[in-house]
């Protein structure tokens, strides 16, 4: 049985899902099941299939670990005053006729300092989203410009996980690698503001809900220290301290804050960091300064858990070898740009998650460039341009359902997650004009 159809058949079990908005972890229970199936029809062990995926998972526990603890991390920071504290002096800094605009500068300003896309999301961007949910802004459009914007640094910041992993397996230095991230998103950045300028202008907000001005004082006790929480992560970010080792010290002082100054007991902010913040119903802001915790961030890990056994499977057959005799018939720089596109999105749908995106499509091209004489920095860049920044952009793959998760949203945000599409659509562009300024020369 040819596994092509199998994946297409998958592929599109997984689309449905998300079009019908179906838990994925369901679809994904199923395609494993399929392939399963399949590739013991082909010749592989059922056994060895079975390594293959919880050798995958195993992989993953790490992590799981991490999102656990942002979910701890999110609640605590709720009922520290944290996150409120962030609302009620954003309400103040931000002008809401430019909301939209602003979300995504600010996503942008914080991911370069933290370096990670979850940490920007689970941090400034649950804020932004309170912010626009009182504002009656339509979420989906909220999300997709903090969402692209938590990328923005997690392409191009010196602290990025995924920026050490390009330049580690592609063997150049992540400095140099920096520069060529800057050089190639200036333009798309360009273009994206003026996008969410637009979107700002054509979604008018005359206000953000007075109601949340006067209500959060009311319920949290607001000055600058409640804000330590945000403070280290940001401070521990900088000086490269371990992200799990980073989160855990801001649950600790978040635990303190809340403790300290917003009168909670040590088992009521037990409580929360397990189930989540949550007011009485009765208050005004109980429907909006509400989430977070591990145990929400249980269904995600089950989608990790499922998402990295089919990504272990696929990758320890070699399914997508064939993929590289497509390659060699790129004849062009904008041919070969394209194919690594057409990689990095197959890749980041069956990968499911951003790492293995990455590596598979590393794998799958790196021949290709040096048969095209292209250097390591090159395929860095091709590789930043196109898995990095379209894994989001799958439904399914954690580096979408993650953030969108935090902000308590779902796939909608993609079509407005400008930047994430315009970095490859604008480089292709680039090379198309250069292919052709060089044959108008000759």
């Amino acid at each position: 049985m040819n596994s092509f159809l199998p994946l297409v058949f998958c592929f599109v079990i997984l689309l449905c899902s998300v079009i019908k908005g179906y838990f994925v972890a369901y679809p994904l229970f199923l395609s494993l099941v399929i392939l399963l199936v399949t590739f013991s029809y082909q010749g592989f062990p059922v056994k060895s299939l079975i390594k293959m995926a919880f050798a995958s998972t195993k992989k993953a526990f790490p992590v799981i670990k991490i999102l656990l603890l942002i979910g701890a991390v999110t609640a605590v920071w709720m009922a520290a005053g944290t996150i409120p504290a962030l609302v009620y002096y954003g309400t103040q800094l931000i002008n809401p006729q430019y909301f939209i605009l602003s979300a995504f500068v600010l996503s942008c300003l914080i991911s370069i300092l933290l370096g990670t896309s979850f940490g920007t999301v689970s941090t400034v961007g649950v804020s932004l989203m309170i912010m626009a949910r009182e504002g009656n802004i339509n979420p989906h459009l909220a999300a997709g410009a903090i969402i692209a914007g938590a990328y923005f640094g997690d392409r191009c910041s010196p602290m990025s996980s995924s920026a050490y992993l390009v330049a580690s397996i592609t063997n150049t230095k992540l400095h140099q690698n920096l520069r060529a991230m800057i050089s190639t998103a200036w333009l798309p950045l360009i273009a994206s503001s003026l996008i969410y300028f637009i979107f700002s202008i054509s979604n008018p907000v005359e206000i953000i809900n007075s109601d949340l001005i006067s209500e959060i004082p009311k319920l949290f006790h607001i000055n600058p220290l409640v804000l330590l929480p945000a403070f280290a992560v940001i401070v521990l970010c900088i000086f490269k301290v371990e992200v799990k080792l980073t989160l855990l010290a801001s649950l600790v002082i978040g635990f303190f804050v809340g403790i300290c100054f917003q009168g909670y007991s040590w088992l009521k902010m037990v409580n929360f960091a397990w189930l989540g913040f949550n007011l009485e119903p009765r208050m005004n802001l109980s429907e909006v300064l509400t989430g977070g915790g591990i145990f929400s961030m249980l269904r995600v890990s089950l989608v990790v858990i499922f998402s990295t056994s089919l990504s272990g499977i696929i990758v320890g057959t070699k399914t997508f070898a064939s993929v590289e005799n497509l390659l060699k018939r790129a004849s062009s720089r904008s041919r070969l740009f394209f194919g690594t596109t057409t990689v990095g999105l197959a890749s980041a749908a069956f990968g499911c998650t951003q790492t293995l995106a990455i590596l598979m499509t590393h794998q799958l091209v790196k021949e290709k460039y040096k048969q095209e004489r292209l250097d390591n920095y090159e395929l860095a860049t091709d590789i930043e341009n196109t898995a990095v920044v379209l894994s989001p952009l799958i439904p399914w793959n954690i580096a979408g359902l993650v953030p969108a998760t935090l902000l308590m949203t779902d796939s909608g945000f993609i079509p407005y997650a400008a930047y994430l599409y315009l970095i490859p659509v604008f480089n292709w562009i680039q090379f198309k004009l250069t292919e052709s300024k060089m044959q108008d020369d000759f």
